[in-house]
């Protein structure tokens, strides 16, 4: 009954996160900070933050980790599992599905189907702008990791590469390392240490030191009289290096989260609950057994990149494989670094046109789950007009993209045990934690440069080239910060904005005199000549002076 008992809750909480988790993996952490560390209480603040950095830290899909990490840690590795399944599976099954229609379009979309998309990712940028933010107040603890995040955001758009952003991580990691040992202050005193002037010395005579007046010239002898402050309210030294750091950077012991407020906030038992310890067990797995498994990993990893290497040209089914395998093992970051990697490696090849992969890319957006999904779509796409059926491409790419983050995570667990109470790997996850909620910013920038899709621009434009697709995202920021708008509805709301662009446009149109697409514009070119001059242009219907290239239809008559 016991064993029921846990199984259920961990269906109850998990049953619809598959389809409600939008926004990609920036506002899924929000999400699950609100549900398993504030409402349910499943693990604390303290806890949720590490998990937050080793799932950044680690390959592989960074929310997908983390919401397997929770689950496992409340009931074990199986409800691990399941939990990874109904988080997935929905957005999957979507993509997949999205992978059959595009399979059987034209080249180029109607245009409601470019501005519908158009609004979703305008929207999908607001409420991943908003998570950054969230996220951002809770990685920053000091000025140092306040740093960090902005270096990170920064250094994310100024360059991309696969071995980039985990040389980020890697490098802010090393950073809070070295300032909590105190090494940057030690060498500060070392030269600051100076020599006393002989004037100073020479404040303090002989006559001062017999009547006292260099003690008491300051202050008075009532002044010593006072009672002393109260003692400040206490502070954990946990996740510090030393006494030293903790009594520079002191934090408030967390309180156990409550759903409810209490109705008298001095005391109230009713609301609160147990308290939850942030050295909660992880799992039962030993540190043998974690290191067992992450040693098969890499030689699974080895051993599939060598038959790569070999049998590179042979089938399609397994060079996708093991370029999606090799994809879900370098991945760090999750979001910022997944669509370019994955552009490099499925579109380059041939297997999928650029228009395919950024019409995919425009939906996963605004699908629910994680963000990997996308690489479902894109097997189903790939193995096209081959004998591999497109539902085996799709599981192939399932299985390549997800195996190698799970393998390291659990194998991890395994060594957590070990290393969750060490001051030094806190440390590093301190750094960590701000250079990934940095590239949450990146991601932000990176899907503001592409949002904008059009019939002539395919490959993706800013969503500043139209102040409605500003209005959207804007409204999507505003919405869920200060209007508690969820992120599916949000969602929903931009892509009907989009829609509504549509007639904002063509009234617009009208009453500037521009062409809308409808209208076919004649243009009349004497026979003498050679190439089309406005000065000798008649145009047809009379009044039209004014056209928009790449919207009309022109017709050329020679007279």
């Amino acid at each position: 009954m016991r064993i029921w008992n846990r199984y259920r809750d961990v269906i109850m909480a998990n049953w619809h996160i598959g389809f409600t988790a939008f926004g990609g993996p920036a506002v899924q952490f929000q999400t699950f900070h609100e549900k398993f560390v504030t409402n349910l209480g499943w693990i604390d603040e303290p806890m949720y933050q590490q998990i937050f950095a080793i799932s950044q830290a680690l390959p592989g899909s960074a929310s997908t980790k983390m919401l397997f990490c929770i689950n496992t840690i409340h009931s074990g590795f199986l409800a691990g599992f399941f939990a990874f399944a109904i988080f997935c599976l929905p957005g999957a099954l979507g993509m997949y599905s999205l992978g059959l229609g595009i399979s059987k379009v034209g080249s180029t979309l109607p245009e409601p189907v470019y501005a519908l998309l158009s609004g979703l990712n305008a929207a999908t940028v607001g409420i991943i702008a908003l998570a950054a933010v969230r996220l951002s107040e809770r990685a920053i603890t000091d000025k140092l990791t306040r740093f960090l995040v902005y270096l990170g955001g920064i250094m994310g758009m100024l360059y991309t590469a696969l071995w980039y952003y985990p040389i980020i991580m890697v490098g802010a990691g090393v950073t809070t390392l070295v300032w909590d040992l105190g090494y940057p202050q030690k060498v500060g005193k070392v030269f600051r240490r100076q020599k006393p002037r002989e004037d100073e010395k020479k404040r303090i005579t002989s006559e001062d030191l017999e009547q006292g007046s260099w003690f008491n010239s300051s202050r008075s002898s009532a002044e010593y009289d006072k009672p002393l402050p109260p003692p400040p309210p206490a502070y954990s030294t946990r996740g510090s290096v030393n006494s030293e750091f903790a009594f520079r950077h002191p934090r408030p012991v967390p309180q156990p989260p409550t759903r409810y407020p209490p109705a008298n906030p001095q005391h109230d038992d009713r609301t609160k609950k147990p308290p939850v310890s942030s050295t909660s067990d992880i799992s039962s797995m030993s540190w043998p057994l974690g290191t067992s498994i992450i040693v098969f990993f890499l030689i699974t990893f080895i051993l599939t990149i060598t038959l790569h290497a070999i049998f590179r040209h042979t089938t399609q089914a397994f060079s996708l494989f093991s370029s999606l395998y090799l994809a879900g093992t370098i991945i760090f970051g999750g979001g910022p670094v997944v669509i370019p990697l994955l552009r490099e490696y499925i579109v380059s090849p041939g297997w999928v046109s650029p228009r395919d992969f950024l019409l995919g890319l425009a939906v996963i957006q605004a699908f629910p789950g994680p963000n990997f999904n996308f690489a479902v779509y894109l097997g189903s796409l790939a193995v096209a007009g081959t004998p591999v059926p497109s539902y085996l491409g799709a599981l192939i790419a399932f299985v390549a993209m997800y195996a190698p983050g799970l393998f390291i995570v659990v194998g991890f667990m395994g060594l957590w045990r070990i290393l969750r109470d060490k001051a030094w790997f806190l440390a590093i996850l301190r750094g960590v934690n701000a250079a990934a909620v940095g590239l949450v910013f990146t991601a932000v920038y990176k899907l503001w440069q592409i949002g904008y899709l059009t019939a002539e621009v395919q490959g993706g434009s800013p969503l500043g080239t139209d102040p409605w697709l500003v209005a959207i995202t804007g409204t999507a920021f505003v919405g869920g910060a200060w209007f508690r708008m969820s992120p599916p509805v949000a969602i929903l709301l931009g892509g009907a904005m989009g829609m509504g662009s549509l007639s904002v446009k063509n009234n617009h149109n009208i009453q500037t005199g521009r062409i809308d697409q409808s209208i076919e514009l004649v243009v009349i070119v004497p026979t003498h000549l050679n190439q089309l001059d406005p000065r000798h242009v008649v145009f047809s219907p009379p009044g039209l002076s004014r056209f928009d290239e790449g919207r009309v239809a022109l017709k050329v008559g020679i007279v």
